[in-house]
């Protein structure tokens, strides 16, 4: 296709020169007399490049030029004037322009510069194009990680963004639950609506049924104006409930019900108001078991399950520690204005030696910690806490030569057992299936060995 030009001249003779000889030079060329209209033009169709006059009636080609750059930035102007002065050049290049052409101008040399400004201009689409595609092929930047582990979960999240199945986010406190349901919402049909959350442990059980559904006028005592519950907030949008196994068993069935209708009567009131949500949920804690005990309904847990989405504990993400590392000290850094660029190759060891109970949370509080402190541009093992930095792995000894080394073998079940329970992020339920025993064996061994069987 011949690259579009669009000639701005309130001379008309000029501008058919220029058409002239520009079109013998294989452009297609368009040309008006009148700045406005030329504006008009460039909101009505596409051009590669505009050539304007410097001095022009009404509007002169410095302001010209600054409109386009505000209105239409991806098409360059190259300002064409008598004056060629260097105020004059630096006066439109200040405003924006792409290039600057003196007169008399020769067609062969325009010609040569306008090829130029549209191969920029293609240039320019080429490198916008390219970064929508690596940001298609990798749309979740929330999302740090390269490891295996978080593939899978990247590719999960591709799969049902678009649609508004519920989703249930799994794992162990500070793996990133909420990070992966702001992602969900923000790349998903509903990013244009409201992105509603509360955490269901952080609220009384009194209060949390109001926060939910609302309440009418008069519901009681203080409700002197009725409230919109979250669910009606959140219309057309996504519901965050984090720590839904924190819900009060008596709220379920109305949560339950509220969620199969799709509608909510508030507190104290008579009428039923619609409300469209897609739902994300997240715990730490085993709804299968809580299921099984009586603690959380067995229909709102298949209702909430639709899609699961277990996030691995840090520990099991290899070097992703790092890579997390390295988002925290740049973003810290920026924060506090210190020039800490990174980290030292012995830090970076003992970090990921360390086995992070706390996940993402705690290496975010262990590099705001360091960039606080350190007094260099990297952080270095001195910068690090004394838990991460004095860290060493339990071993589970079944064999060696020194006798003194040698454990009962009650004490190598001890062993073993608490490193599964820790190597799975504390949930019973997978260990329990890894050494091939029941929960309730499991339960019983952890209580033995002083732990608790719900941590």
């Amino acid at each position: 296709m011949k690259a579009r030009i669009l000639i701005v001249d309130d001379e008309r003779s000029l501008c058919e020169a220029l058409e002239a000889g520009l079109t013998a030079h294989g452009f297609q060329v368009s040309w008006t007399t009148a700045p406005s209209d030329a504006l008009e033009r460039l909101q009505a169709a596409d051009f590669d490049v505009v050539l304007t006059d410097l001095n022009m009636q009404g509007m002169n080609g410095l302001e010209l030029c600054e409109r386009i750059v505000v209105n239409r930035p991806d098409i360059p102007v190259m300002v064409i004037t008598a004056f060629g002065s260097l105020e004059t050049a630096v006066a439109a290049i200040r405003a924006g322009a792409y290039d600057f052409i003196t007169k008399p101008v020769r067609i062969d040399a325009l010609a040569l510069a306008v090829e130029r400004a549209v191969q920029h201009r293609t240039l320019r689409e080429e490198v916008r194009r390219l970064r929508q595609q690596a940001a298609a092929a990798r749309p979740f930047e929330e999302v740090v990680g390269t490891s295996a582990a978080m593939q899978k979960v990247q590719d999960l999240i591709a799969r049902v963004i678009d649609s508004d199945i519920s989703v249930l986010i799994t794992r162990e406190s500070g793996t990133g639950k909420e990070v992966i349901a702001k992602a969900l919402h923000r790349r998903g049909r509903r990013q244009a609506g409201p992105f509603v959350a509360i955490n269901c442990a952080a609220v009384p059980e009194s209060l949390l049924e109001s926060e939910l559904f609302g309440y009418a006028r008069g519901a009681f005592t203080d409700a002197r104006t009725p409230r919109t519950g979250l669910l009606v907030q959140a219309h057309r949008g996504t519901l965050l409930l984090d720590e839904i196994g924190e819900m009060p068993l008596a709220l379920q069935p109305k949560l339950l019900r509220a969620l199969q209708e799709r509608s909510v009567r508030p507190v104290g009131g008579t009428e039923e108001i619609p409300f469209d949500v897609r739902l994300i949920a997240t715990t730490n804690c085993e709804l299968e078991t809580a299921v099984e005990e009586g603690r959380f309904r067995e229909d709102l847990f298949f209702r909430i399950n639709v899609v699961n989405i277990t996030l691995p504990p840090l520990r099991a993400r290899g070097n992703d520690v790092l890579m997390l590392a390295q988002h925290f000290v740049t973003q810290f850094a920026a924060q506090t204005g210190k020039q800490v660029t990174g980290l030292s190759a012995a830090a970076a060891e003992r970090l990921l030696a360390y086995n992070w109970p706390g996940n993402v949370r705690e290496v975010q509080n262990c590099i705001e910690r360091a960039v606080a402190v350190t007094q260099y541009e990297h952080i270095t093992v001195d910068d690090l806490p004394e838990k991460i930095r004095a860290y060493q792995r339990p071993r589970v000894l079944v064999a060696g030569d020194d006798p003194s080394d040698l454990v009962p073998l009650e004490e190598i079940e001890r062993r073993y057992i608490l490193r599964v329970v820790e190597s799975v992020g504390g949930n019973k339920t997978m260990a329990a299936q890894i050494l091939g025993i029941g929960r309730k064996t499991l339960y019983r061994k952890i209580e033995q060995y002083g732990g608790s069987a719900d941590s």
